[in-house]
C-alpha cells in the first residue's frame, strides 16, 4: 500500500470536490440575483465537475469572471473545512465500520432455522452510509 500515493489522490478528489461545491454555491447566488446567469453556468457545468481543473480551464475560454469567482469561494471553503476534516474522516470510517461489522457479526452467528423463524430482523440489511444529496453525482 502506497499511502502517499493514496493520499495525493484523496486530495484531488477533495479538490474536485470544492470546486463542485464552490459552483453549487455561486449558481444557488446567481439564482437569486441573476437567474440567467444561474441558469447559464448550470447547464455549462453539468457533465463537466468531475476534473474541476480542466472544469475551471475550460469555463476560462467562456467566463473569466466566473472563473475568479469560483477560485474565490473554492478557496475559502476549504479555509473552513480543512481544519475539521482530517478527524470527521477518521470518525466516520471508525463509525461505519463498527456498524458493518456490528451487522457481519449478527449475520455470522445466527443459525439458518433460528434467523428464519425467530428473529424477523434476520432479513434486515446493513446499515447505508448517508445519502449526500451535495454529492457530484446528484442533479441540482
Amino acid at each position: 500500500m502506497n499511502s502517499k500515493h493514496i493520499a495525493k489522490n484523496t486530495a484531488k478528489v477533495l479538490q474536485n470536490y470544492l470546486t463542485y461545491q464552490a459552483v453549487k454555491t455561486i449558481a444557488e447566488q446567481l439564482a437569486e440575483t441573476n437567474p440567467s446567469e444561474s441558469i447559464w453556468l448550470r447547464r455549462y457545468s453539468a457533465g463537466k465537475l468531475e476534473d474541476g481543473e480542466a472544469y475551471i480551464q475550460g469555463l476560462m475560454l467562456e467566463r473569466k469572471d466566473l472563473v475568479l469567482r469560483i477560485l474565490t469561494v473554492r478557496e475559502h471553503l476549504a479555509e473552513t473545512i480543512l481544519e475539521f476534516l482530517p478527524e470527521m474522516v477518521r470518525t466516520g470510517v471508525q463509525q461505519a465500520n463498527m456498524e458493518h461489522r456490528r451487522y457481519l457479526l449478527e449475520r455470522l452467528t445466527q443459525t439458518p432455522d433460528a434467523a428464519s423463524t425467530e428473529n424477523p430482523e434476520s432479513d434486515r440489511q446493513p446499515p447505508d452510509s448517508e445519502s449526500d444529496e451535495d454529492s457530484p453525482l446528484s442533479n441540482d
